[in-house]
């Protein structure tokens, strides 16, 4: 899924400023269109923040309506848990364990076009 940043700025009609709940130390700006709808938020965070923890954040489920999918929607990303949890750990794995992890998809892949996939 690619989010469409020009898309969402330009429908962008409202920010809202959160500063409490949930334990909260640091503000969120919360950017809405104008139909009230969700579009993506924005954190911030001191130096006790982690870096994940500030910036430019969206939730797929809550904002589709600003993604377009690279695969005309063959794969769901919203959906698909086992993906999203493939990603975070390739986040934070070293390169030998991409190569690993790149080898086993590359043979899956190979796999499927033995059997007619495309």
């Amino acid at each position: 899924m690619v989010f469409d940043y020009d898309k969402a700025i330009s429908q962008t009609s409202k920010i809202t400023k959160i500063t409490e709940g949930s334990g909260r130390k640091h503000p969120i700006y919360k950017f809405e269109d104008g139909k009230g709808h969700y579009v993506f938020e924005v954190r911030y965070g001191g130096a006790s923040a982690n870096a994940l923890q500030r910036g430019l954040w969206t939730h797929t489920n809550n904002a589709k309506a600003y993604f377009d999918s690279i695969t005309n929607g063959w794969i769901d990303y919203s959906h698909n848990l086992v993906l999203v949890d493939l990603f975070s750990k390739a986040l934070v794995a070293t390169e030998s364990g991409h190569e690993k992890a790149l080898n086993i998809v590359k043979a899956d892949i190979d796999r499927l076009r033995k059997h007619g996939y495309k």
